[in-house]
């Protein structure tokens, strides 16, 4: 999984992209949040549009950031879910933890 990074508007924006499973190459993902954590940014997007899949282990490292996030006072937001990762988000009934948005721009204006 290739990972790009920025900052629009003060909310950390992560493109994900690939398979999000859980595995030692997304531990360098959970080590890169904690690093922007440390520096203060507490709003984070993960853009979804380029991940084919995710399972219950990648489900946890969105469990993992959300929870970091949230107590700090921060927020995490998802953004452009192909179908199938809404439906495996949705059966998962995580849609009552998560926000999904279907821009990266709508997620970013939603911190507002």
């Amino acid at each position: 999984m290739a990972n790009i990074f920025r900052e629009e508007n003060g909310v950390m924006i992560f493109e994900l992209e690939g398979k999000i499973m859980g595995t030692r190459h997304d531990d360098s993902l959970i080590d890169r949040v904690y690093e922007f954590i440390e520096k203060g940014k507490i709003k984070f997007v993960f853009d979804l549009s380029k991940v084919e899949w995710i399972n219950s282990r990648g489900l946890g490292i969105c469990i993992t950031v959300y929870t970091a996030l949230n107590n700090r006072g921060g927020g995490f937001k998802l953004s452009c879910l192909s179908e199938k990762v809404r439906t495996f988000l949705d059966n998962c009934r995580m849609f009552a933890v998560f926000e999904a948005y279907d821009t990266v721009e709508e997620a970013i204006k939603s911190f507002r």
